[in-house]
């Protein structure tokens, strides 16, 4: 019988699941898959695409730099090094459509919590992976889909704050749902005092209510990450509601309070923002990804080269 990938699970982590933050031990830190030979291999044969290297700022950087790059000529050792010597976050997306070998991990992933979570139903599944530079960060955000945050190698520092005013104002989470950017929260260092703080070991876990922002920070060594992402009937109607309350408010002036996604008045949202969706203001309003700008050279340190802006 084939290795699960949850370990201790318990009818605590049944019941939660989806509902407050969680933490689960896992076994894939021990999954060759994800062993730095076979990441530097995938790195090398990553299409441009379907990557994100980041030029990012650091824990203690009051700065926030954002810039995309591309890995060049380098080796996937070579690429994990530089991002090992500091300011650099790659992220690995849809990485199932890459290589099908974590195409059926993310499937067995998510049979397993259809297994031991009662009435759990998903669909749309994603997964990618963070390789991030020491005490690399992710600023203050919150994501559309459930989330997964799971730990591989070095270690993170997780905050996670209550999916309610004011850290998550329905305003600023129809922005996001309007626009993709999940970044678009404002972050008050005060909010810090109703956080749940935890520091995420390699093969360890994290979950969490729908929508709760969070902001993460790396600890003073390399750190190798999963990301997964699911969809469910109820989640669809969420975000559905959330999409429509924005457009009401962004093009109507309407200040919308009705949150049901029950009964006539949701169908008549679901109506109005599946027409958003086919119309011009969609196109207008998603993100726009981000020119790519540098390119890495050889050296033993982060060594960065500017070159003309493109899009992928």
């Amino acid at each position: 019988m084939p290795e699960t990938i949850f370990r201790n699970w318990t009818s605590d982590l049944s019941r939660d699941w989806g509902k407050k933050p969680i933490q689960i031990d896992h076994s894939l830190s021990q999954n060759e898959l994800f062993s730095k030979d076979a990441l530097a291999e995938l790195i090398e044969r990553y299409p441009i695409e379907h990557y994100s290297l980041m030029r990012t700022s650091s824990r203690g950087e009051e700065k926030k730099i954002w810039r995309r790059g591309e890995v060049g000529g380098l080796s996937g050792h070579e690429v994990m090094a530089q991002i090992a010597s500091g300011g650099l976050w790659l992220q690995l997306r849809e990485l199932k459509l890459v290589d099908k070998r974590y195409h059926d991990l993310l499937q067995s992933i998510y049979g397993e919590v259809e297994q031991r979570v009662p009435g759990f139903d998903s669909f749309n599944h994603e997964m990618g992976v963070l390789i991030s530079s020491p005490n690399a960060k992710a600023h203050y955000h919150a994501d559309l889909p459930g989330q997964a945050l799971w730990q591989i190698m070095g270690r993170k520092r997780v905050y996670i704050y209550p999916a309610e005013e004011p850290y998550l104002p329905q305003e600023e989470l129809e922005k996001i749902a309007l626009t993709g950017l999940e970044s678009a929260l404002r972050y008050d260092p005060e909010f810090d005092r109703h956080a749940l703080v935890l520091d995420l070991e390699p093969g360890q876990m994290l979950t969490w209510e729908l929508n709760a922002p969070h902001r993460v920070e790396n600890h003073d060594e390399l750190s190798v990450s999963m990301t997964t992402e699911h969809w469910t009937e109820e989640i669809r109607r969420e975000q559905m509601l959330t999409v429509a309350n924005g457009i009401l408010r962004k093009h109507f002036g309407v200040s919308p309070k009705r949150r049901s996604t029950e009964g006539a008045g949701f169908w008549a949202k679901a109506v109005l923002q599946a027409g958003w969706r086919r119309s011009p203001w969609y196109k207008r309003e998603q993100r726009k990804m981000m020119p790519v700008d540098f390119r890495l050279a050889p050296g033993t340190s982060t060594t960065i080269v500017d070159i003309p802006a493109y899009v992928v």
